[in-house]
Protein backbone atom coordinates (compact mmCIF):
# COMPACT_ATOMS: atom_id res chain seq x y z
CA UNK A 1 0.00 0.00 0.00
CA UNK A 2 2.96 2.55 0.92
CA UNK A 3 3.97 2.79 -2.67
CA UNK A 4 -0.03 3.41 -4.03
CA UNK A 5 -1.95 6.88 -3.18
CA UNK A 6 -4.93 6.06 -0.72
CA UNK A 7 -7.09 7.95 -3.80
CA UNK A 8 -5.89 5.69 -6.74
CA UNK A 9 -7.04 2.40 -4.02
CA UNK A 10 -10.17 4.79 -3.24
CA UNK A 11 -10.74 4.66 -7.42
CA UNK A 12 -10.00 1.34 -8.01
CA UNK A 13 -12.04 -0.36 -4.81
CA UNK A 14 -15.38 1.70 -5.90
CA UNK A 15 -14.87 1.02 -9.58
CA UNK A 16 -15.24 -2.19 -8.56
CA UNK A 17 -17.92 -2.12 -6.23
CA UNK A 18 -20.21 -0.30 -8.83
CA UNK A 19 -19.24 -2.35 -11.94
CA UNK A 20 -20.52 -5.38 -8.77
CA UNK A 21 -23.58 -3.61 -7.80
CA UNK A 22 -24.76 -2.67 -11.15
CA UNK A 23 -24.57 -6.36 -12.69
CA UNK A 24 -26.07 -7.39 -9.30
CA UNK A 25 -29.03 -5.26 -9.62
CA UNK A 26 -29.35 -5.89 -13.18
CA UNK A 27 -29.64 -9.84 -12.66
CA UNK A 28 -32.13 -9.13 -10.18
CA UNK A 29 -34.18 -6.52 -12.64
CA UNK A 30 -34.05 -8.84 -14.97
CA UNK A 31 -34.99 -12.20 -13.37
CA UNK A 32 -38.10 -10.19 -12.28
CA UNK A 33 -39.24 -9.24 -15.62
CA UNK A 34 -39.28 -12.52 -16.66
CA UNK A 35 -41.17 -13.19 -13.77
CA UNK A 36 -44.00 -11.03 -14.47
CA UNK A 37 -44.35 -11.92 -18.12
CA UNK A 38 -44.77 -15.54 -16.80
CA UNK A 39 -47.34 -14.56 -14.01
CA UNK A 40 -50.60 -15.36 -13.34
CA UNK A 41 -51.28 -13.33 -9.72
CA UNK A 42 -51.06 -9.55 -10.21
CA UNK A 43 -51.29 -8.97 -6.73
CA UNK A 44 -48.47 -11.25 -6.23
CA UNK A 45 -45.96 -9.34 -8.75
CA UNK A 46 -47.05 -5.82 -7.44
CA UNK A 47 -45.96 -7.31 -4.21
CA UNK A 48 -42.35 -8.98 -5.91
CA UNK A 49 -41.91 -5.21 -6.90
CA UNK A 50 -41.64 -4.00 -3.11
CA UNK A 51 -39.23 -6.24 -2.86
CA UNK A 52 -37.14 -5.72 -5.91
CA UNK A 53 -36.75 -2.28 -4.53
CA UNK A 54 -35.57 -3.45 -1.03
CA UNK A 55 -32.81 -5.72 -2.87
CA UNK A 56 -31.84 -2.59 -5.40
CA UNK A 57 -32.07 0.61 -4.15
CA UNK A 58 -33.42 2.52 -0.56
CA UNK A 59 -37.61 1.98 -0.26
CA UNK A 60 -37.05 5.31 2.11
CA UNK A 61 -35.31 7.31 -0.85
CA UNK A 62 -37.42 5.98 -3.41
CA UNK A 63 -40.92 7.35 -1.46
CA UNK A 64 -39.15 10.60 -1.09
CA UNK A 65 -39.37 11.10 -4.71
CA UNK A 66 -42.88 9.17 -5.91
CA UNK A 67 -46.30 8.35 -3.37
CA UNK A 68 -46.70 5.22 -4.87
CA UNK A 69 -44.59 2.31 -5.67
CA UNK A 70 -45.11 2.04 -9.79
CA UNK A 71 -44.08 -0.81 -11.53
CA UNK A 72 -42.82 1.52 -14.88
CA UNK A 73 -41.46 4.42 -12.13
CA UNK A 74 -39.46 2.13 -10.64
CA UNK A 75 -37.80 -0.17 -13.49
CA UNK A 76 -36.86 3.52 -14.90
CA UNK A 77 -35.65 4.81 -10.94
CA UNK A 78 -33.90 1.60 -10.94
CA UNK A 79 -32.05 1.41 -14.49
CA UNK A 80 -31.18 4.82 -15.62
CA UNK A 81 -33.25 7.52 -13.34
CA UNK A 82 -30.22 10.10 -12.14
CA UNK A 83 -31.81 10.43 -8.58
CA UNK A 84 -31.22 7.26 -8.34
CA UNK A 85 -27.82 7.00 -6.67
CA UNK A 86 -27.70 3.06 -6.95
CA UNK A 87 -29.30 3.34 -10.39
CA UNK A 88 -27.77 0.70 -13.17
CA UNK A 89 -26.53 4.40 -14.83
CA UNK A 90 -25.30 6.12 -11.97
CA UNK A 91 -23.53 2.73 -10.95
CA UNK A 92 -21.55 2.27 -14.31
CA UNK A 93 -21.06 6.15 -14.50
CA UNK A 94 -19.26 6.12 -11.33
CA UNK A 95 -17.40 3.17 -12.18
CA UNK A 96 -16.53 4.62 -15.47
CA UNK A 97 -14.95 7.82 -13.74
CA UNK A 98 -12.78 5.78 -11.12
CA UNK A 99 -11.81 3.72 -14.25
CA UNK A 100 -10.67 7.18 -16.07
CA UNK A 101 -8.61 8.64 -13.10
CA UNK A 102 -6.68 5.64 -12.89
CA UNK A 103 -6.29 4.67 -16.36
CA UNK A 104 -2.64 4.58 -16.24
CA UNK A 105 -2.71 1.93 -13.82
CA UNK A 106 -5.57 -0.59 -15.51
CA UNK A 107 -5.58 -2.59 -18.71
CA UNK A 108 -6.62 -0.10 -21.74
CA UNK A 109 -9.16 -2.69 -22.71
CA UNK A 110 -10.81 -2.17 -19.23
CA UNK A 111 -11.43 1.63 -20.23
CA UNK A 112 -12.46 0.86 -23.56
CA UNK A 113 -15.06 -1.54 -22.40
CA UNK A 114 -16.53 0.86 -19.66
CA UNK A 115 -16.16 3.44 -22.29
CA UNK A 116 -18.14 1.77 -25.01
CA UNK A 117 -21.22 1.07 -22.48
CA UNK A 118 -20.86 4.91 -21.49
CA UNK A 119 -21.12 6.21 -25.17
CA UNK A 120 -23.86 3.62 -25.94
CA UNK A 121 -25.63 4.38 -22.68
CA UNK A 122 -26.35 7.88 -23.81
CA UNK A 123 -28.10 6.13 -27.21
CA UNK A 124 -30.07 4.13 -25.25
CA UNK A 125 -31.67 6.80 -23.30
CA UNK A 126 -33.45 8.45 -26.36
CA UNK A 127 -35.18 5.31 -26.86
CA UNK A 128 -38.80 4.24 -25.73
CA UNK A 129 -38.93 2.18 -22.60
CA UNK A 130 -40.34 -0.92 -23.76
CA UNK A 131 -39.63 -4.18 -22.03
CA UNK A 132 -37.91 -5.31 -24.75
CA UNK A 133 -35.31 -2.26 -24.87
CA UNK A 134 -35.22 -2.24 -20.91
CA UNK A 135 -34.31 -6.39 -21.06
CA UNK A 136 -31.39 -5.69 -23.88
CA UNK A 137 -29.98 -2.63 -21.62
CA UNK A 138 -30.14 -5.51 -18.40
CA UNK A 139 -27.84 -7.72 -20.73
CA UNK A 140 -25.37 -5.08 -21.56
CA UNK A 141 -24.64 -3.93 -18.26
CA UNK A 142 -24.48 -7.58 -16.90
CA UNK A 143 -21.93 -8.50 -20.19
CA UNK A 144 -20.38 -5.26 -19.73
CA UNK A 145 -19.56 -6.37 -15.63
CA UNK A 146 -18.73 -9.83 -17.37
CA UNK A 147 -16.19 -8.83 -19.45
CA UNK A 148 -14.33 -6.19 -17.20
CA UNK A 149 -14.20 -8.68 -15.03
CA UNK A 150 -12.67 -10.98 -17.97
CA UNK A 151 -9.97 -8.41 -18.72
CA UNK A 152 -8.82 -7.60 -15.24
CA UNK A 153 -8.30 -11.39 -14.41
CA UNK A 154 -6.46 -11.94 -17.86
CA UNK A 155 -4.28 -8.84 -18.19
CA UNK A 156 -3.43 -7.17 -14.46
CA UNK A 157 -0.79 -8.28 -12.18
CA UNK A 158 -1.52 -9.64 -8.64
CA UNK A 159 -0.42 -6.24 -7.44
CA UNK A 160 -1.66 -3.64 -5.19
CA UNK A 161 -4.30 -2.31 -7.91
CA UNK A 162 -5.89 -5.83 -8.03
CA UNK A 163 -5.75 -6.62 -4.93
CA UNK A 164 -7.76 -3.41 -4.14
CA UNK A 165 -10.15 -4.13 -6.81
CA UNK A 166 -10.85 -7.66 -5.90
CA UNK A 167 -11.96 -6.83 -2.08
CA UNK A 168 -14.23 -4.20 -3.36
CA UNK A 169 -15.49 -6.63 -5.50
CA UNK A 170 -15.91 -9.84 -3.09
CA UNK A 171 -17.13 -7.60 -0.35
CA UNK A 172 -20.09 -5.68 -2.67
CA UNK A 173 -21.25 -9.69 -3.55
CA UNK A 174 -21.35 -10.86 0.09
CA UNK A 175 -23.56 -7.59 1.08
CA UNK A 176 -26.22 -8.38 -2.10
CA UNK A 177 -26.29 -12.31 -1.52
CA UNK A 178 -27.08 -11.70 2.24
CA UNK A 179 -29.72 -8.63 1.15
CA UNK A 180 -31.09 -11.11 -1.18
CA UNK A 181 -31.40 -14.10 1.33
CA UNK A 182 -32.60 -11.51 3.82
CA UNK A 183 -35.61 -10.63 1.51
CA UNK A 184 -36.21 -14.07 0.94
CA UNK A 185 -36.52 -15.20 3.98
CA UNK A 186 -38.86 -12.64 4.84
CA UNK A 187 -41.24 -13.46 2.34
CA UNK A 188 -41.26 -16.85 3.66
CA UNK A 189 -41.91 -16.24 6.63
CA UNK A 190 -45.11 -14.21 5.69
CA UNK A 191 -46.64 -16.92 3.92
CA UNK A 192 -45.75 -19.98 5.66
CA UNK A 193 -49.54 -21.38 4.68
CA UNK A 194 -48.79 -21.38 1.31
CA UNK A 195 -46.76 -24.21 -0.13
CA UNK A 196 -46.43 -24.08 -3.50
CA UNK A 197 -44.86 -20.43 -3.31
CA UNK A 198 -42.19 -21.82 -1.28
CA UNK A 199 -40.36 -23.56 -4.52
CA UNK A 200 -41.04 -20.44 -6.74
CA UNK A 201 -39.20 -18.35 -3.22
CA UNK A 202 -35.79 -20.13 -3.52
CA UNK A 203 -36.10 -20.95 -7.22
CA UNK A 204 -36.17 -17.09 -7.41
CA UNK A 205 -33.14 -16.52 -4.79
CA UNK A 206 -31.17 -19.07 -7.16
CA UNK A 207 -31.93 -16.98 -10.21
CA UNK A 208 -31.23 -13.57 -8.79
CA UNK A 209 -27.62 -14.82 -7.77
CA UNK A 210 -27.03 -16.88 -10.89
CA UNK A 211 -26.94 -19.54 -8.72
CA UNK A 212 -29.71 -22.01 -10.67
CA UNK A 213 -27.44 -24.11 -12.52
CA UNK A 214 -24.84 -24.44 -10.02
CA UNK A 215 -27.07 -25.87 -7.30
CA UNK A 216 -29.17 -28.37 -9.26
CA UNK A 217 -26.11 -29.91 -10.18
CA UNK A 218 -25.51 -30.59 -6.38
CA UNK A 219 -29.18 -31.22 -5.50
CA UNK A 220 -32.14 -32.70 -6.66
CA UNK A 221 -34.40 -29.94 -7.59
CA UNK A 222 -36.79 -30.03 -4.41
CA UNK A 223 -35.87 -26.61 -4.08
CA UNK A 224 -35.54 -27.23 0.20
CA UNK A 225 -35.11 -23.52 1.68
CA UNK A 226 -31.92 -25.14 4.00
CA UNK A 227 -30.55 -27.02 0.97
CA UNK A 228 -30.89 -23.45 -0.78
CA UNK A 229 -29.63 -21.26 2.48
CA UNK A 230 -26.97 -24.08 2.91
CA UNK A 231 -25.59 -23.79 -0.52
CA UNK A 232 -25.75 -19.94 -0.76
CA UNK A 233 -24.77 -18.66 2.84
CA UNK A 234 -21.68 -21.93 3.33
CA UNK A 235 -21.30 -23.68 -0.05
CA UNK A 236 -17.04 -22.89 -0.12
CA UNK A 237 -16.93 -23.25 -3.85
CA UNK A 238 -20.00 -21.52 -5.63
CA UNK A 239 -18.49 -17.87 -5.89
CA UNK A 240 -21.68 -16.06 -4.74
CA UNK A 241 -21.84 -17.73 -1.50
CA UNK A 242 -21.61 -15.55 1.61
CA UNK A 243 -18.80 -18.02 3.02
CA UNK A 244 -16.77 -18.48 -0.87
CA UNK A 245 -16.64 -14.20 -1.19
CA UNK A 246 -15.83 -13.71 2.87
CA UNK A 247 -12.98 -16.20 2.00
CA UNK A 248 -11.71 -14.30 -0.82
CA UNK A 249 -12.02 -10.96 1.18
CA UNK A 250 -9.57 -12.06 3.89
CA UNK A 251 -7.56 -13.96 1.58
CA UNK A 252 -7.08 -10.42 -0.84
CA UNK A 253 -6.85 -8.35 2.78
CA UNK A 254 -3.91 -10.77 3.37
CA UNK A 255 -2.19 -9.83 0.61
CA UNK A 256 -1.80 -6.33 1.21
CA UNK A 257 -0.48 -6.89 4.34
CA UNK A 258 1.97 -9.01 2.96
CA UNK A 259 0.64 -11.60 5.43
CA UNK A 260 1.39 -10.14 8.41
CA UNK A 261 -0.96 -8.24 10.65
CA UNK A 262 0.48 -3.91 10.87
CA UNK A 263 -0.99 -2.21 13.98
CA UNK A 264 -3.15 0.10 11.97
CA UNK A 265 -4.77 -3.20 10.43
CA UNK A 266 -5.06 -5.13 13.58
CA UNK A 267 -9.08 -4.19 14.18
CA UNK A 268 -9.78 -4.62 10.78
CA UNK A 269 -8.47 -8.70 10.62
CA UNK A 270 -9.89 -9.39 14.12
CA UNK A 271 -13.53 -8.74 12.21
CA UNK A 272 -12.66 -10.40 9.15
CA UNK A 273 -12.29 -13.60 11.87
CA UNK A 274 -14.68 -13.42 13.32
CA UNK A 275 -16.93 -12.97 10.79
CA UNK A 276 -15.29 -15.93 9.09
CA UNK A 277 -15.83 -17.67 12.64
CA UNK A 278 -19.57 -16.59 13.12
CA UNK A 279 -20.45 -18.23 9.04
CA UNK A 280 -18.58 -21.30 10.08
CA UNK A 281 -20.45 -21.91 13.34
CA UNK A 282 -24.24 -21.18 12.48
CA UNK A 283 -25.89 -23.80 11.54
CA UNK A 284 -28.66 -23.27 9.08
CA UNK A 285 -30.21 -26.68 9.61
CA UNK A 286 -30.92 -25.80 13.28
CA UNK A 287 -32.48 -22.58 12.49
CA UNK A 288 -35.86 -20.95 12.11
CA UNK A 289 -36.64 -18.14 9.37
CA UNK A 290 -36.41 -15.58 12.55
CA UNK A 291 -32.89 -17.04 13.24
CA UNK A 292 -32.02 -17.05 10.19
CA UNK A 293 -33.04 -12.85 9.41
CA UNK A 294 -31.27 -12.17 12.41
CA UNK A 295 -28.09 -13.80 11.22
CA UNK A 296 -28.01 -12.24 7.96
CA UNK A 297 -29.40 -8.88 9.41
CA UNK A 298 -26.18 -9.11 11.92
CA UNK A 299 -24.45 -10.49 9.18
CA UNK A 300 -25.21 -7.35 6.76
CA UNK A 301 -24.19 -4.83 9.63
CA UNK A 302 -20.54 -6.54 9.86
CA UNK A 303 -20.40 -5.77 6.08
CA UNK A 304 -21.19 -2.30 6.73
CA UNK A 305 -18.59 -2.01 10.07
CA UNK A 306 -15.90 -3.95 7.43
CA UNK A 307 -16.74 -1.80 4.39
CA UNK A 308 -16.26 1.57 7.06
CA UNK A 309 -13.24 0.06 8.91
CA UNK A 310 -11.49 -0.88 5.56
CA UNK A 311 -11.91 2.77 4.48
CA UNK A 312 -10.77 3.83 7.54
CA UNK A 313 -7.76 1.60 7.33
CA UNK A 314 -6.72 2.42 4.18
CA UNK A 315 -7.64 5.99 4.02
CA UNK A 316 -10.29 5.71 1.50
CA UNK A 317 -13.55 7.65 1.37
CA UNK A 318 -16.87 6.51 1.58
CA UNK A 319 -18.85 7.84 -1.03
CA UNK A 320 -22.50 9.40 -0.21
CA UNK A 321 -23.79 6.41 -3.45
CA UNK A 322 -22.30 3.72 -1.76
CA UNK A 323 -23.84 3.71 1.44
Amino acid sequence: MSNMLSRVADSLYWMSRNIERAENNARVLSVQLIHMLEASNQETVDRDWEEILEICASAKDYYGLYERLDRDTLIQYLTISPFNLNSLMNGMNYARENARSTRDILPEELWEVLNEFHLDQKDWQELPSTRQHTQDYLKKVIKTSMTSQGVIESSMSRGTPYTFIKIGKWLERAEKTARILNVTCEKNRKETNVATDHYYYWLTALQFLNGYDAYIKEHPPTMDSKHVLSFLIKEETFPRSICYCMDHVLEAASKLEGGKVSHYSEDLFQLLELIQEEISQTDINEMDMNQLMSFLDHFQNRCSTLSRMFSETYYLIEPVHAK
